[in-house]
Parts: C-alpha cells; structure tokens; sequence
C-alpha cells in the first residue's frame, strides 16, 4: 500500500521535464513492516547558451551609435546606397509621424544626384522599387533624376519602371516640376513617352484615360504621338477633344459612347 501511495505521490509531483523525482525506499528496523519511501524532488538545470559564442563583453565594445534619426532617438548611419535603396523602397514623398514629403524628396534627390552613386546604381534602384516593392511615385522620381544624369541609362530602364499609364503620369508630372532641374521633357524623354503610347493597344489606353494633373490627354498633347492607324489617329483626336471620324472609333469607344448616350437620353 505504501509503495502504491509512493507511486501516487511521485505521479502527482511529475510535471514535465523540468523536475528529477529520486525515490529513496528502505525499512524500518523498529517496525518491519513499515516501510518508508523519502521523496526529493530536484529541479533539472538546463545549459545555458554558449558563453563562448554570446559574450557580454563583445555587446560593450559595438561602436557607439553616430546619428540621430527623424523621431530623435540614436541611430548608425547607412551608406549613400545603402540610404538611397532604403528610400526608394519606403519613401512614399507624403507626410509621415517624423518627415514630411518635402524632407524624403530632398534626401531622395541629394543622394540620386551624388557622386558617391553611380547612375547605375540608381537605375537598378528604380527598377528593384518597381517591380519587387511595387512603389509608383520613387521610382518615376529616379526615372526622371535620370533624364539629366544619365538619358542612356534611362532609355533601357523606362519599359521597365513606367509600366502603366499611372507610372506615365507620375513621371510627366515630376519631370515638368522642375525638381530634377528641367520643367520640360526634352527629346529623348519625349520619344520615349512617344514610343509608350505606341507599344499600347487602343483598348489599353482608353481603360487607363482616366485621372488628371496630367491626364493621358495633357500627356497626349505634350508629346504629340504619331498614330499609325487611321483607327488611332480618330482615337487621339477622340481623347484630347480634337474633330475626329466616328467611324474609325475603336469598338470599344463605340460602345461606350453608345452606352452614355442611352443613360442621358
């Protein structure tokens, strides 16, 4: 009976892998058939992680924090790439809690146009800001840095940056700011603007004609691109409000003008 009551005792005691139950059985020589059973319980020690290879000491001797950061607490400074690359993927050139959009446009445009950053480097920042982080105003801005920096380097990244009519937008838009230092697209960011639109079906750009400040019209008329197809040359004159041959409408703009004719007649 005691023996099961030891048992009973030791299963009640035993709670996980943390504990070492030692029991310590014997009789008494008074009493024969008493027998106890002394239960010590030991909590088991776990090693540590090695000493070796976390030290406390190698934590003092880190070198000391140098800047300070927008919220004001101790930060280390990155490197110029290192700077420019973390910009282009979170700035978004709107006010945050600690910078404004002014400050990260700033910053962004002092480092693209350093000489510390190869224009090489800048061009596969605007393409990584993209298509990995999907960001739209940055990458247009390092596009249109690149128009007075490097133009070579621009004409075999544009395809790849200005993907869509908003892209499109954006870059026009920063480039006739004057923030990168010219308020007019130039001839060679003009072609390229010119060949965009011809790379683009017809339903394409009717489904992105849509926004303002510039519109795709205002783009249209800036860059005065050529159509190739008596269809397309009625589709500008249709987009920027010019007379235009209703016939030649592609059937998707016949269709719409159809549609809004019904629903205000």
């Amino acid at each position: 009976m005691l023996l099961q009551h030891a048992h009973h005792c030791i299963s009640s005691l035993w709670h996980g892998p943390c504990f070492t139950v030692l029991v310590d059985t014997h009789t008494n020589a008074s009493d024969p058939l008493t027998t106890t059973c002394p239960i010590t319980v030991r909590r088991k020690e776990y090693p540590m992680a090695s000493k070796t290879l976390f030290k406390s000491r190698i934590g003092r001797l880190a070198p000391k924090a140098s800047q300070r950061n927008e919220a004001g607490g101790k930060a280390y400074a990155l490197s110029p790439k290192a700077a420019l690359a973390q910009l282009a993927v979170t700035g978004c050139l709107n006010s945050t809690f600690y910078a404004t959009g002014a400050d990260q446009l700033s910053a962004a445009l002092k480092l693209a146009m350093s000489s510390d950053i190869p224009a090489e480097f800048v061009a596969r920042v605007a393409i990584h800001a993209r298509q990995n982080a999907h960001m739209k105003d940055m990458p247009a801005l390092l596009c249109a840095v690149l128009s007075v920096t490097a133009p070579g380097l621009l004409a075999e990244i544009f395809d790849r940056v200005i993907d869509d009519a908003r892209m499109l937008r954006n870059f026009v838009q920063i480039m006739r700011s004057g923030q990168v230092g010219r308020k007019s697209l130039g001839s060679l960011p003009k072609r390229l603007v010119q060949q965009w639109f011809e790379k683009r079906t017809d339903e394409q750009i009717f489904r992105a004609s849509i926004g303002n400040d510039p519109s795709i019209a205002d783009v249209i008329k800036m860059v005065h691109p050529k159509p190739a197809t008596p269809s397309r040359a009625a589709f500008y004159g249709y987009l920027i409000g010019q007379p235009h041959d209703v016939s030649q409408l592609p059937e998707l703009v016949k269709q719409f003008e159809a549609f809004r004719k019904e629903l205000l007649s």
